[in-house]
């Protein structure tokens, strides 16, 4: 798999056709070590193939295998019943601001020249 995750990277890279070398010195930089059995099968079968028609192979026969199944929900063991707490919310009380004051800080509640 990671040579193939290198071969992939080389070609969005601009390298046209990487070789053997290519590849090993690409995962080297990252310190990990290339398969060279893997590495010249994988070269061999992708020979004078186009990549995107290759990509465009395996997704058809990706999308034949299926999707996930159903998924477990976890949890597992016997149902326990919770019991359900209702808590009454605390009423605010309305600040009496004596009949109104202007933002700016004025006595009368209204009028004025604004």
């Amino acid at each position: 798999m990671k040579e193939v995750a290198a071969y992939l990277m080389l070609k969005l890279g601009g390298n046209d056709s990487p070789t053997a070398a290519d590849v090993t010195s690409a995962l080297s930089t990252v310190g990990v070590e290339a398969d060279s059995e893997l590495l010249s099968k994988l070269l061999s079968s992708l020979d004078g193939k186009d990549l995107a028609e290759v990509m465009e192979a395996g997704k058809e026969m990706v999308v034949k295998l299926g999707g996930g199944g159903g998924g477990g929900g976890g949890g597992g063991g016997a149902a326990v019943e919770e019991e359900v707490v209702e808590e009454e919310p605390e009423e605010e009380e309305e600040a009496d601001i004596g009949g109104g004051m202007d933002m700016f800080g004025g006595d009368d509640a209204g009028g004025g020249d604004y």
